[in-house]
């Protein structure tokens, strides 16, 4: 008690005592904070997740099934992460009116926030590939455009062709053009494979590969067409069926009219 005393007369107790107070006024305050933050998150995103199951009842059960364990017209959707969903719904693919060989790229049905709480809710199913966004990705700074060109020719271009702008594939399938596509839906699509494209992999397609094929397809999407119509940029193939159909009709109209001035 003697000593409890002398150290309460001491010079430094009562700063001392004040920067105790502030410790832990400040670590209560930080824990509380936290908590109040982590329980406002997990209320947003217990309400987005209920959002996007009623979203999911209205217009993907009745293909995908109640519980998305998928049916016989519609695959599952458990494990296919946000990432999946947010391509598939954001450029229109999905809901599919059509049920034909191939969902094609058409006008959104949902808002953005109507997709990231559909996207939250197949997501909360089971892990997958989460959602990306377009600023998340800095494809300008961290991207090369000549790696990515070479990484496309050798990935990609035997379906979407050697300038991005697609192709035929078998059984009446096709591969989209890339132009005009947003970064965010090219990065989904590799990390994801929809349709008929594999999954490249982060040990196929490194994220920074992924980065520069981007910033190549936008290269190539401003790139000018300096000798008038591209005609699909798909090289002589186009442009020796244009000519051989121009010159094959210039030479039967020329005979046609060579043929009636015989008479």
């Amino acid at each position: 008690m003697r000593r409890l005393s002398q150290f309460r007369r001491h010079r430094f107790a009562s700063p001392l005592l004040l920067v105790a107070a502030l410790i832990v006024l400040g670590t209560t305050y930080s824990v509380a904070a936290t908590s109040t933050q982590t329980t406002q998150m997990s209320s947003a995103t217990t309400t987005q997740i209920e959002e996007g199951k009623s979203i999911f009842a209205r217009g993907c059960s009745s293909c995908h099934g109640l519980n998305a364990e998928g049916s016989s017209v519609a695959p599952s959707l458990i494990g296919v992460g946000a990432a999946s969903v947010d391509f598939q719904v954001s450029t229109g693919r999905m809901p599919m009116a059509d049920m034909s060989v191939q969902a094609m790229r058409k006008p959104p049905v949902y808002n953005e926030e109507e997709v990231a709480a559909l996207a939250a809710y197949v997501a909360s199913l089971a892990p997958g590939p989460a959602a990306i966004k377009n600023e998340d990705l800095n494809w300008e700074r961290d991207g090369n455009a000549a790696e990515g060109g070479q990484l496309f020719r050798t990935n990609c271009a035997m379906c979407h062709n050697f300038a991005g702008q697609g192709g035929a594939l078998t059984q009446g399938k096709y591969a989209p053009t890339l132009m005009g596509v947003e970064p965010r839906h090219i990065y989904e699509a590799m990390i994801t494979g929809p349709q008929s494209m594999p999954v490249f992999s982060d040990k196929v397609i490194t994220p920074a590969e992924k980065l520069s094929i981007i910033k190549w397809l936008k290269a190539a999407e401003k790139e000018p067409a300096n000798g008038g119509a591209s005609l699909g940029r798909v090289g002589p193939v186009t442009e020796g069926l244009l000519a051989w159909t121009l010159g094959i009709g210039a030479l039967i109209g020329v005979a046609v009219w060579l043929a009636s001035k015989a008479k």
